[in-house]
């Protein structure tokens, strides 16, 4: 679907005007939404616009990484929303010149929406076509913040474990965590380096009076990073700490087999005696031999008991809250 919007000469907003009557000079700029455009219409970004063959090559297919190509007369830049259930990217991409803003998504992109419809209500929006870009790329990055605040609350909920729940459980939402936050950081790295591309450019003669504004998302993305590298780290120290306490727990489990494979060795080895075939065991023959052997069986219990004991490898540390 294509949707239009132009200002006119009096600073009036018109929508949905045929593509035709763009190019009327009563017209001071307007913008072309390619909104999950067809393939038909596809061809019109060649067709009416005479886009280079590379940028609308970049659009029909996915680019990794956010970019920003110099044309004759207009600019190409590729940025990414966040799906804020999946966290998976958007690709949406920008032609930008003095008189007209096209962008392409085939994907519905809610910022975008929402920036179309507050147009008409909004003077700021009216200025110039660079206006757009700009809050459209603002936008973006605001949507960004949610997914990241959201993996920080859940890393400081598996950190408290309020809940009790066990090891297992924990390490595989740690790992899940660690996971999203690396998607994130595929996605905001790129775009910061776009940022300061965009405010370092000589070329972009035309964002001189927006300088700041373009800052001001590039010290979002600054933020984001950090957060997202600060809750890497706390999520790796989570893991190593869990980690070193399921360790500690097998080693003491491996330490109480072990001494009471110790205690039982003595036991077996007197009752592997007594069950020797032998004709004659004068032990055998006396009254209290039963008894006899239970006593020096228990004693020797007891006693290698109380070592380990001193030893100290009864001394269990209970678990530690992280």
């Amino acid at each position: 679907m294509i949707r239009t919007l132009a200002i006119t000469a009096d600073n009036k907003v018109v929508y949905d005007l045929p593509l035709k009557s763009l190019k009327n000079q009563q017209i001071q700029w307007f913008w072309v939404d390619f909104h999950e455009p067809s393939n038909e219409e596809v061809k019109l970004l060649s067709n009416y616009f005479h886009f280079h063959p590379l940028a609308i090559e970049d659009c029909i297919e996915y680019v990794q990484r956010p970019k920003m190509d110099f044309y004759d007369h207009y600019l190409f830049i590729v940025v990414h929303s966040i799906n804020q259930k999946t966290i998976e990217a958007d690709e949406v991409d920008l032609f930008v010149s003095d008189n007209y803003v096209v962008t392409f998504h085939k994907k519905p992109i809610r910022d975008i929406n929402n920036i179309w419809f507050r147009v008409k209500k909004e003077k700021t929006l009216q200025n110039n076509a660079m206006q757009i870009m700009y809050h459209i790329i603002d936008h973006l990055v605001d949507d960004y913040f949610p997914p990241v605040y959201k993996l920080e609350d859940l890393i400081n909920q598996i950190e408290d474990n309020t809940s009790d729940r066990t090891i297992s459980e924990l390490m595989e939402q740690v790992f899940d965590i660690r996971s999203e936050l690396n998607k994130l950081r595929r996605t905001i790295i790129p775009m910061r380096d776009l940022l300061y591309r965009i405010i370092s450019s000589s070329r972009l003669n035309t964002l001189k009076e927006k300088q700041v504004y373009f800052h001001d998302i590039y010290d979002h993305l600054l933020k984001l990073v950090e957060m997202i590298d600060a809750n890497r780290e706390l999520s790796a120290d989570i893991r190593d700490s869990y980690l070193s306490i399921s360790s500690d727990r097998m080693n003491r489990v491996m330490m109480t087999l072990t001494v009471m494979s110790s205690i039982f060795l003595p036991l077996t080895f007197i009752a592997g005696v007594y069950g020797m075939n032998f004709d004659y065991m004068p032990e055998l023959a006396g009254k209290y031999s039963y008894f006899i052997v239970l006593g020096i069986m228990l004693a020797i219990s007891v006693a290698m008991i109380w070592f380990f004991y001193r030893m100290g490898w009864f001394r269990f540390h209970k678990g530690t809250k992280l």
